[in-house]
């Protein structure tokens, strides 16, 4: 994204938050939360901080930032944006098989480890998350945007509440997925869009590029010259873990690139793939691509719907807490 798309969300966005964050402080229980500005002189460096934490792990392994926005999506959607999905535990929701390739736990943690140090008891680790998925974005060349905070971690992690979109929905049922946390089907879009950046196990695609729906072949809506691509790189007697990149030709940067590739058929996922064939969401592509009037913008969109998302059944009061460390209860 370039400094034109950085320079209009600022204007966009920041006017909302101003009159919020002046003389914010930790003693303001009367505003609202989320907001921006909340921890104030409570903890006034908490943005640096986690930023630094990022900057090094981000350099260290290019592979966290979309290790850190699928956990923030994954701990979002199941009881809301509580840090859940960090707390450790037989039957934890890390247990759940949709996030046992969850990655970046052990950045969150470091970054909890400097803010104890810093501002101890102060800053949540669902906030801590949240400000990690925009930097590590904006670290692969996305948008930055501001993340309201103030949130509260919770206190229950199970595997049994981790329902999930799925790499197979159809619209229909992603849609009913994202209307469940007051998103609607532009966030769907949006959101989707996240997967310009990381990869997936053959586990998840391999039957659509071989037996798709039983058929005995790969499924019609593939570009014909991406199914041997697809299938070299994950053979039917090969490794079910191999990772294969989501945006093909620019996996490990924050684009349009994923769009594009669903336009021609190359999108990895049928859930993905299914945004360009069906008529309710190809528009939403196509105004993203700037095939459609009115243009929408990727960058700026993608922060707004990332805000929306990230405040997403907010625990308020006793129904939290401010962990010491990330990975349990106190």
């Amino acid at each position: 994204m370039g400094s034109f798309t950085n320079f209009n969300l600022c204007y966009v966005l920041l006017p909302f938050f101003l009159v919020l964050a002046a003389n914010a402080t930790h003693k303001n229980f009367f505003l609202p939360r989320p907001r921006i500005g909340y921890y104030g002189s409570a903890c006034w460096n908490v943005e640096s901080i986690v930023r630094t934490v990022v900057e090094s792990n981000y350099l260290a392994n290019p592979a966290n930032a979309p290790g850190i926005l699928r956990m923030h999506f994954h701990d979002c959607f199941v009881q809301g944006c509580d840090a859940s999905v960090l707390l450790a535990g037989p039957n934890s929701e890390r247990t759940a098989i949709p996030n046992l390739s969850l990655r970046g736990f052990n950045v969150i943690e470091e970054a909890k480890t400097q803010l104890e140090i810093a501002c101890p008891r102060t800053v949540s680790c669902a906030d801590i998350l949240a400000l990690a998925a925009r930097d590590f974005v904006h670290l692969a060349g996305g948008q930055w945007w501001p993340v309201p905070l103030g949130r509260l971690d919770g206190r229950v992690s199970l595997a049994s509440n981790v329902i999930l979109p799925g790499p197979t929905d159809s619209v229909a049922v992603q849609k009913l997925r994202f209307a469940e946390k007051n998103l609607n089907t532009q966030d769907l879009v949006v959101l989707a869009a996240g997967h310009t950046i990381g990869t997936a196990g053959c586990v998840v695609f391999r039957d659509r590029f071989f037996n798709y729906d039983n058929t005995g072949s790969p499924d019609p809506t593939i570009a014909p010259s991406f199914v041997p691509q697809i299938q070299a790189q994950c053979p039917l007697n090969g490794d079910p873990a191999t990772r294969v990149v989501l945006d093909t030709g620019s996996g490990d940067q924050f684009d349009t690139s994923y769009l594009n590739n669903l336009r021609n058929g190359r999108g990895l996922l049928e859930s993905d793939q299914v945004l360009w064939t069906n008529p309710e969401t190809r528009p939403i592509v196509e105004r993203l691509l700037g095939l459609r009037f009115p243009f929408l913008i990727f960058g700026l969109e993608f922060a707004r719907s990332m805000t929306k998302m990230s405040q997403i059944e907010i625990k308020m009061g006793l129904d939290g807490e401010i962990r010491r460390v990330c990975s349990a209860v106190n």
